[in-house]
């Protein structure tokens, strides 16, 4: 292995997962514990308890002397920390990693869980990016996906954002909710252009088994969206946001010139990262490893030694991985690059089984990178993509995106 290989495959990003949340939404299957309607987590004794047990997994983490480039609170609520835990967080992270100068250091935060003190706060404890769980500007769709917050809350919320000066704001959205409409669906994105976010965040709502949603609803079925009806929810935040000046750098990701998310390229190019607390996945010294997603069993794991037991991923593994992450991407993936890494003839049998969607107009070569195209080539990369497991002889979903 070359020495720009070796340092190819060292983290410089770090994803720490904070599992809270004042309630579970009916969409949500992400590994989080519920502790009501209070406001922060100073006087908790149940998130103290993990603040303490991830900053001593932090401690226990490699070290390899080069410095954390981007760092990304996800959630779950983060926002339920109060400034006391993020900073002892983040400077365990520094004390055992190193931080960069230039760090992105990103937040998911809820609407109505923050107020002036505490963003302002996290903002002098480093965090310069936040990502806003708005999801919908209608009322009645929040109590429908069981969200804690009111529209009056998100605009609260984004009032306090543009006080404390944060430099990156991204907003989420979800289409395909139960009973929401084309028009509710461009009510909302317009109402995000006018906001004007750097960065605005779509996701198609999936009905996962175990959800609320999942016992309440069937995938295709009433009140949920028809096909035909998401279809044109995708077009219409496509049309609208790159009408708006909005770059659609990735499937479900839009950003004004200069502000994509650092953090979530690291995974779409298929770079390492460390991953910290509960449910946590990580992919370091090409292992790739997801911690218990239950709160006893992430302690006894601790207290076990955090020993990470899973093989190096193989080449073939690896080839199909860059491809379901890297085409997620508009700019797609270097064939320059994909022929050295895999061999040419592993590129020709993407070329080959690719043949009749290059014909569709869904994939393309543009300047060297094979790409989907937009709009139609994202809206059918799962089709693409079960193609190319397929005859790369494996199953699209063994790996987790």
């Amino acid at each position: 292995m070359s020495q720009k290989e070796i340092v190819s495959r060292i983290p410089t990003a770090a994803y720490v997962h904070i599992p809270f949340c004042r309630r579970r939404c009916f969409y949500c299957d992400f590994p989080v514990s519920v502790v009501g309607d209070r406001l922060r987590g100073e006087t908790s004794g149940t998130i103290c308890q993990y603040v303490e047990a991830l900053c001593q997994e932090i401690n226990m983490a490699p070290d390899f002397s080069q410095p954390l480039e981007t760092i990304f609170f996800g959630g779950g609520t983060p926002s339920l920390l109060s400034v006391e835990q993020l900073q002892r967080i983040i400077e365990t992270l520094a004390g055992r990693l190193g931080i960069a100068t230039r760090v992105e250091i990103s937040m998911e935060m809820d609407p109505g869980t923050f107020d002036l003190a505490h963003i302002a706060g996290y903002r002098s404890a480093g965090v310069n990016r936040v990502s806003l769980g708005v999801q919908a500007f209608q009322e009645e769709l929040l109590k429908l996906a069981g969200r804690s917050h009111s529209v009056t809350d998100i605009l609260a919320a984004i009032d306090l954002i543009h006080q404390v000066e944060i430099p990156e704001f991204s907003l989420d959205l979800i289409s395909g909710l139960p009973h929401q409409s084309l028009g509710q669906w461009q009510d909302s994105l317009t109402k995000a252009v006018e906001i004007a976010p750097t960065h605005i965040s779509i996701y198609d709502l999936t009905i996962e088994p175990g959800t609320a949603f999942g016992r309440y609803f069937q995938a295709g079925d009433n009140p949920l969206p028809t096909d035909e009806t998401t279809v044109k929810m995708y077009h219409k935040a496509q049309q609208l946001l790159t009408g708006a000046g909005y770059e659609h750098y990735e499937i479900s990701n839009y950003a004004q010139k200069g502000h994509q998310c650092q953090h979530n390229r690291v995974y779409w190019q298929n770079r390492p990262y460390y991953g910290f607390g509960m449910g946590a996945a990580s992919y370091v010294q090409g292992k790739r490893f997801t911690r218990p997603r239950k709160t006893k069993e992430y302690y006894e794991w601790l207290q076990n030694g955090a020993v990470i037991a899973c093989e190096i991923t193989p080449p073939e593994e690896e080839l199909l991985e860059t491809l379901m992450l890297g085409l997620r991407l508009a700019e797609g993936l270097n064939l320059v690059t994909l022929t050295e890494k895999f061999g040419k003839e592993k590129v020709e049998d993407i070329h080959q089984c690719l043949r009749p969607y290059f014909a569709q107009g869904w994939v393309k070569v543009v300047g060297g990178n094979l790409r989907l195209t937009d709009p139609n080539g994202f809206l059918f990369s799962n089709v693409v993509l079960a193609k190319l497991f397929e005859k790369l002889g494996d199953d699209i979903n063994q790996f987790p995106v």
